[in-house]
């Protein structure tokens, strides 16, 4: 070839370096790699195999998988199997490893076999990331984002999909005896074949229709009405932008300051309206702040999560969505009503008072209860209420609530800001998993792997942020 670029010849000796460090640059990620998981007190975090046993054959020291494992998750090779034959041509791995071979079934069984530890280490990093000071220790945004699990849609197993399916499926059985019953009309020869072949279809849709009863009934008695064959812990989840996925509710609380994932949760709670709290505490915990603001979309907003957050030091920036069943009848409802702190009264949009009236009890929450009569020769009335009287309810810790959004009307930004913050994270680990999402089941597996994939992107980022030679420096003076 001509006027191109040639490259050796195959068959050529070759003098390659001495070492296998002379193929690792010095700002390698790796090396950070390497010494960040050198300086962890595994037998500490509870690695098994982390002490030798005095007899039998020898086994991998966990440090050695451990370095595979996160490796793999940095590079988007989380199979136990492709960590293997990369194990076998990689250099880098070579490298990591001290040119050790471990087969997959070997690497599969550590990942299964030390899940809260290779939890801990995440927990690690986090603390590291505290040091180097790489947290804003001011604000966090919450979001919750839905993965796939390894169970397929039609192995998950709702009241609406059984629904569907035996629906369906009675249909198709009702179509083939219509054409059974049509049959008579057909040459004998004809008929006998035809009769065989429907007669064979229709019993292997009865069947199925008798599966779908036996799935029917192990929906109504499960505690959350739903059942996935494969991956048992894995549920049907409604998507933001529509339709569902089989799958779990991944929570993240990220800091603002460089987009690192303070705290992460692994859920198979559908919706994320009770979880503001517990992730709010967690990023609190993680950045070692005494006080934080914790930014998050209206699906988290609960009055009990709004209050445990203020009263531990979080200013939750939560928008509310009036869920009033007066405004979807378009009535007034009870935004429209000013509450008078002062004289302790709510005004109604014409200026009527509602004065209190007693104390009532719901679902363990105390409501002062304000009501007016006057409703009756107010022209207004029709917009207002069905009845003579209109009644106003106040929770005890609404004041709380109010306060909540005052602070989010001074910040109209936060919403905007919470979008930007959080979003990325999701979208780059999501690239990285590829369109399978999670590779292994059941919930405690699942969250291990959630941690691996949490730990590879604090790692690229806080490397992106200070540079490997800072990183290192920084675990040596641990």
């Amino acid at each position: 070839m001509k006027r191109f670029i040639e490259g050796q010849n195959r068959f050529q000796t070759t003098l390659l370096p001495e070492s296998l460090d002379d193929y690792i640059a010095e700002d390698d990620t790796i090396r950070f790699l390497d010494a960040f998981v050198d300086q962890l007190d595994l037998a500490e975090l509870g690695f098994k195999g982390a002490e030798p046993a005095a007899t039998g054959r020898p086994g991998y020291h966990p440090s050695v998988l451990l370095k595979l494992y996160v490796y793999g998750y940095m590079n988007r090779i989380q199979s136990s199997r492709r960590l293997e034959r990369e194990s076998y041509r990689n250099v880098e791995l070579m490298w990591l490893t001290g040119r050790l071979m471990p087969d997959f079934k070997t690497i599969a069984d550590f990942r299964k076999d030390n899940k809260r530890a290779i939890q801990h280490v995440c927990v690690q990093f986090v603390e590291l990331c505290r040091k180097l000071e790489l947290f804003s220790a001011a604000l966090v945004a919450i979001d919750g984002s839905k993965f796939k699990a390894v169970n397929s849609r039609d192995k998950n197993f709702t009241r609406h999909s059984v629904k569907r399916r035996m629906q369906r499926l009675q249909a198709h059985i009702n179509r083939y005896l219509t054409k059974l019953d049509a049959v008579d009309e057909l040459e004998p020869e004809i008929r006998k074949v035809t009769v065989a072949e429907l007669e064979q279809k229709i019993a292997s849709m009865k069947a199925e229709m008798g599966e779908l009863e036996r799935r029917k009934a192990e929906v109504e008695a499960h505690p959350d009405k739903q059942v996935s064959l494969t991956d048992p812990d894995s549920r049907s989840m409604m998507k933001p932008g529509g339709g569902s996925v089989v799958g779990y509710n991944v929570q993240t609380a990220v800091d603002s300051k460089h987009h690192l994932i303070a705290a992460h949760e692994v859920t198979n709670t559908p919706t994320d309206r009770d979880l503001l709290a517990e992730m709010a505490l967690k990023a609190k915990a993680a950045t070692g702040t005494q006080s934080l603001t914790a930014v998050a979309d209206p699906g988290y907003y609960k009055g009990e999560a709004i209050v445990e957050c203020s009263s531990n030091g979080i200013r939750p920036l939560v928008p509310k969505v009036d869920t009033s069943e007066s405004k979807a009848r378009g009535r007034y409802g009870k935004s429209d009503f000013r509450y008078d702190t002062e004289e302790d009264e709510y005004i109604c949009p014409v200026g009527e008072r509602l004065s209190y009236r007693f104390d009532s009890e719901e679902n363990g929450k105390t409501l002062r209860v304000y009501m007016t009569y006057q409703c009756r020769s107010c022209p207004l009335k029709d917009k207002c209420t069905t009845g003579n009287a209109r009644r106003i309810k106040r929770w005890e810790q609404e004041h709380v609530l109010e306060a909540a959004a005052a602070e989010l009307a001074r910040n109209p930004d936060a919403m905007r800001l919470r979008k930007q913050i959080v979003e990325h994270p999701y979208g780059t680990i999501k690239h990285w998993m590829g369109s399978t999402h999670f590779l292994i089941k059941r919930l405690e597996n699942v969250k291990t792997e959630m941690s691996l994939h949490v730990l590879a992107y604090n790692m690229k980022r806080a490397i992106n942020v200070l540079g490997v030679p800072a990183m290192i420096e920084a675990v040596a003076t641990r």
